[in-house]
C-alpha cells in the first residue's frame, strides 16, 4: 500500500481551485497590490483555459457586471478587487446586489495579517464597512480555511433569499503554503442556517379556500418569482383561475405583457389599470414581493379592501410592511406546484367567478392606456422604446436609473431573466457594466443597454471593456440634457426650481466618445428616420451607441405622488397630441 503524496499549495491556489470546483467560468475584476498573489495564480489558470477574467475599468463596474451575470444566468457572479479604494469602490455594487437579492461572491485583497489595524497603505476594514449590505462576510485568517470558506460562501449566497457574500483575503494568506485538502461543493456544516420548510399542506388549503371565495383576485408578482424560476407556475395559476397579473420592476418578464391577463407594472410609474386593480381587488396574492414604498404609495390605502396572501422565501419580509391574512414562507415554485395540484384535484376553475372583474379591468385598459406622444417633429422617448420593442423583443435588456428606466419598464415586453435593472437601490451607472456581464454570459445573444445622458456618464469608462473584448452591446441613450427624473420632481413638487439638474453644459459629444473607443456612433434626432435608424442600430455588427435627442421636458406618466394612494395618479389623461398603444 502506497501513501498518497502530500500536496502543498498556496492560499491563492486554494481559492482558484475552489472557485473552479464551484463551476465558476468568469471573474470580473481589477488588480492591485494586496490581491496580486491571487492574480498571479489566476494567470496560471487562465493560461490553461480553465477560467476567464474580464478586466473592468472601475471596480464598481466589475461588481455590476458580476451582478447582471448572476441575474441573467441564475448562477453566482464573482468579482475581484484589491484592498483600500479597490474594495470601497465595490460598495455601491454590493448594496445594489443586496437590495435586489442577487447571489454574488465578492473577493477583496487585504494587507498582510501583521499589518491589519496599523493603518497600513491601502488598508481599510471592508469587512466592517460592508456588514449592513452583505448576506455574510469572512476574513480568511488561515489559508487552511480557504476551501471551506468558499464552499460556505457559495452555499450561503444562494440558500433561501440570495445575496452577496464578501471574502476578504490578506496578502500573505494568498502566498502561504500548506497541506491542501479541498472541501467539495455542498459539503458544509452550518448549524445556524435553517433548512427551507418543505411541507405546506394546511397553508396551501387555506390559499385555495381564499381563492375560491374571491371574485376580484390579483397576482402581485415580484423579483422573488423570477429568482425561483417560477414562470410556468405563475402562468398556470393565472390562466387556470383567470387571475390578472401585475408585476414589480423586479418581476418584469414573469408573464408575457401581451397576455390578456397582464396588467404590466404597478406602483409609482405603473400602468393606470394595474394601480386601479390593486386598489379594487378583494384578494391580493403577493409572490416574492416586499411591498416596497414605490409599489404601495400610501401604505394604509394599498389594497385596503383586500385580503392578502404573502408567499416569500424570506420570513423577515412577511408582515414587515403589510400584515397578511395568510403567510407562507417557502420556495415560490414549490408552493405554487402544490397549489396547482390541489386546484386540479378539486377541479377548481374559477373563470366564471372573475369574468366581471376582468371586464372592469379591460375597460380600464381601454380608458387609460399607456400613451405615446407622436405628433411632434422631435421624437419622444416613449415612441423610441415602443419601436425598439417591435424589432428587438427577445433581446436581453439592461437599464440605468431614471425616466428612461420607467419608460423602458412600461414599453418593453421582455422574456424571463432578460431584464436587468437596479430596482431597490436605484443605482445610476448600473446599465452599461451590467450589459457587459450579460454579454459575457450570452456571447451569441443580443444585449441592449437603455441609458440616459446623466446615467451613462456614471460608468462611461466601461466602454473600454466593451472595446477590449469586442462585445457587440447596443447602447441606446435617451438624451434629454437633464437628470430627467430629478427635473420632473423639481417641476412637480419644488416650484420649478431646477437646482443642478441640467446636464447640457459640459455634455460630451457621444459620437466622438464612441469613435474614440472604436465603437460605432449613431444619432436619432427626428421622427422621419426613426425606424431606419433603430433598425441600423440593432443590425450593425459590433458595439453601437445610439444618441437619441428627445423632447427635453417630457415627463414620465402615470405617476403616483409621494404620500398619495395608487388610485390618485398624475397624468393619467394626456393631451390629444398623444396616441395610445395597446398591450
Amino acid at each position: 500500500m502506497t501513501n498518497k503524496p502530500i500536496t502543498y499549495q498556496t492560499g491563492a491556489f486554494a481559492l482558484m481551485d475552489s472557485l473552479v470546483r464551484h463551476n465558476v467560468t468568469h471573474i470580473f475584476g481589477y488588480p492591485g497590490g494586496a490581491i496580486l498573489p491571487i492574480y498571479d495564480e489566476l494567470y496560471k489558470w487562465e493560461e490553461k483555459g480553465i477560467i476567464k477574467h474580464i478586466l473592468g475599468r472601475h471596480e464598481q463596474g466589475c461588481s455590476h457586471a458580476a451582478d447582471a451575470y448572476a441575474r441573467s444566468t441564475g448562477k453566482i457572479g464573482v468579482c475581484f478587487a484589491t484592498s483600500g479604494p479597490g474594495a470601497t469602490n465595490l460598495v455601491t455594487g454590493i448594496a445594489t446586489a443586496q437590495m435586489d437579492s442577487v447571489p454574488m461572491i465578492v473577493v477583496t485583497g487585504q494587507v498582510a495579517r501583521a499589518f491589519i489595524g496599523t493603518d497600513a497603505f491601502q488598508e481599510v476594514d471592508i469587512f466592517g464597512i460592508t456588514l449592513p449590505i452583505v448576506k455574510h462576510s469572512y476574513v480568511v485568517r488561515d489559508p487552511k480555511d480557504m476551501s471551506k470558506i468558499i464552499a460556505e460562501a457559495f452555499y450561503l449566497a444562494t440558500h433561501g433569499r440570495p445575496g452577496p457574500v464578501l471574502i476578504d483575503i490578506p496578502k500573505d494568506v494568498g502566498l502561504e503554503k500548506f497541506i491542501y485538502h479541498p472541501v467539495y461543493p455542498g459539503k458544509v456544516n452550518l448549524p445556524g442556517c435553517k433548512p427551507i420548510i418543505q411541507s405546506y399542506n394546511s397553508q396551501v388549503k387555506h390559499f385555495v379556500e381564499l381563492l375560491k371565495n374571491s371574485r376580484q383576485p390579483l397576482l402581485y408578482v415580484g423579483g422573488g418569482a423570477i429568482i425561483a424560476n417560477a414562470y410556468l407556475e405563475v402562468e398556470q395559476l393565472a390562466t387556470c383561475c383567470q387571475i390578472p397579473v401585475t408585476t414589480t420592476l423586479m418581476g418584469k418578464g414573469i408573464l408575457d405583457e401581451n397576455h390578456d391577463l397582464s396588467l404590466g407594472m404597478l406602483g409609482m410609474h405603473g400602468t393606470a389599470y394595474a394601480n386601479f386593480a390593486v386598489s379594487e381587488c378583494d384578494l391580493l396574492i403577493a409572490l416574492g414581493a416586499r411591498f416596497d414604498d414605490r409599489v404601495t404609495g400610501k401604505l394604509d390605502e394599498f389594497a385596503c379592501n383586500a385580503q392578502v396572501i404573502h408567499l416569500d422565501i424570506d420570513p423577515a419580509e412577511i408582515g414587515k410592511n403589510r400584515i397578511p391574512q395568510l403567510a407562507i414562507v417557502g420556495d415560490i415554485k414549490a408552493v405554487l406546484k402544490e397549489v396547482m395540484k390541489l386546484i386540479h384535484n378539486q377541479n377548481m376553475f374559477v373563470e366564471t367567478y372573475t369574468y366581471s372583474w376582468k371586464e372592469r379591468i379591460n375597460k380600464w385598459k381601454q380608458q387609460y392606456p399607456l400613451l405615446i406622444p407622436r405628433k411632434m417633429s422631435q421624437v419622444s422617448p416613449q415612441e423610441i422604446l415602443s419601436v425598439l420593442n417591435e424589432y428587438a423583443h427577445s433581446s436581453y435588456y439592461t437599464t440605468d436609473v431614471g425616466q428612461h428606466q420607467m419608460w423602458a419598464a412600461q414599453f418593453l415586453n421582455v422574456l424571463p431573466r432578460h431584464w436587468m435593472s437596479s430596482a431597490g437601490l436605484g443605482t445610476m451607472g448600473y446599465g452599461l457594466p451590467a450589459a457587459i456581464g450579460v454579454q459575457i454570459a450570452f456571447p451569441d445573444e443580443q444585449v441592449i443597454c437603455i441609458s440616459g445622458d446623466a446615467s451613462f456618464q456614471m460608468n462611461i469608462q466601461e466602454l473600454g471593456t466593451i472595446s477590449q473584448y469586442k462585445l457587440p452591446i447596443k447602447i441606446l441613450v435617451i438624451n434629454n440634457k437633464w437628470q430627467g427624473m430629478v427635473r420632473q420632481w423639481q417641476q412637480a413638487f419644488y416650484g420649478e426650481r431646477y437646482s443642478h439638474s441640467n446636464m447640457s453644459s459640459g455634455a460630451p459629444n457621444l459620437g466622438s466618445i464612441a469613435s474614440s473607443y472604436g465603437i460605432t456612433g449613431l444619432i436619432l434626432d427626428n421622427r422621419k428616420n426613426m425606424h431606419e435608424t433603430i433598425k441600423e442600430f440593432i443590425n450593425t455588427v459590433g458595439p453601437v451607441i445610439l444618441d437619441c435627442h428627445v423632447v427635453e421636458d417630457e415627463n414620465c406618466y402615470p405617476m403616483v405622488a409621494p404620500g398619495k394612494s395608487n388610485a390618485q395618479m398624475i397624468g393619467v389623461h394626456k393631451p390629444l397630441r398623444a396616441t395610445n398603444t395597446s398591450r
